[in-house]
């Protein structure tokens, strides 16, 4: 899990090619506005990846949560989509 440094979005504007630098190294922010979170700045990469995992992830528990489907016809159900 990644540690976020919190910065002001006046801060993120005014100095974003810092910033961007920074990201480029590892680091982590957390843009607010008023203290109320907005946007996270990530190295795109890391994103990347954790992305599909992710969805993996979710989608392995979602079908281990939902019952089997038995005594339908997958052929007459591709017919009737036809029509």
């Amino acid at each position: 899990m990644a540690i976020f440094i919190e910065i002001g979005a006046y801060e993120a504007k005014t100095h974003l090619s810092d910033f961007l630098r920074k990201v480029k190294a590892g680091n982590t922010y957390r843009i607010t506005q008023r203290g109320e979170p907005m946007a996270d700045l990530v190295p795109a990469a890391l994103e990347e990846r954790r992305a599909p995992v992710a969805a993996a992830t979710r989608m392995l528990a979602f079908m281990r949560e939902q019952p089997a489907i038995t005594g339908i016809d997958v052929k007459s159900l591709i017919a009737e989509g036809r029509d």
